[in-house]
């Protein structure tokens, strides 16, 4: 009986010394590129404003979760360009692409999680680098996407369409 009640205040302590020393991040800086083709030329949208969160404990971010208006990316194109991409994107009934995920490691990793775009959510994996500067943790990460996989017709103008291959690039600073 006594090492039941011993075993019990030993993981008890350990708990909650574990929930103590747990950080909750944000993003303080976010930069996403979307880089696409099409026959007249490639193209880049691109976001600096985006919401993250997290927990901290160790070398461990759990309960990840990114979220980003569709309508923060801006191409280089202009307006018609990105009015294209929002449709494609169905920011009207989906106004926002998001990740979550059970958690991150610090150092070089795949990151597994749900990715929604365009009110389609897919179980996806993808390479990402975190590194610790101070208070800060700093997030990179690449994937190459394609726009049918969630459901997206290429945009396109006068028969001339993009193609269905991007490139998501993901910085963010969270502290």
């Amino acid at each position: 009986m006594k090492n039941t009640i011993k075993s019990a205040l030993l993981l008890f302590a350990f708990t909650f010394f574990g929930l103590v020393n747990a950080q909750n991040i944000t993003g303080k800086s976010t930069k996403i590129s979307v880089d696409g083709t099409s026959p007249m030329h490639d193209w880049t949208m691109t976001a600096s404003t985006a919401n993250f969160s997290g927990t901290v404990s160790g070398n461990t971010i759990s309960n990840v979760k990114f979220s980003m208006p569709v309508k923060n990316l801006k191409s280089t194109k202009g307006k018609m360009m990105d009015n294209k991409a929002y449709d494609a994107l169905k920011s009207d009934k989906s106004p926002n692409i998001s990740f979550t995920s059970t958690s991150l490691n610090v150092g070089k990793s795949n990151l597994a999680g749900k990715l929604t775009i365009a009110g389609v959510t897919k179980d996806v994996s993808f390479p990402v680098n975190v590194t610790k500067n101070g208070a800060s943790y700093h997030i990179t990460g690449t994937e190459n996407l394609k726009l049918s996989d969630f459901g997206m017709a290429r945009p396109g103008f006068m028969g001339v369409k993009t193609g269905d291959a991007i490139k998501v690039t993901v910085n963010i600073v969270a502290n």
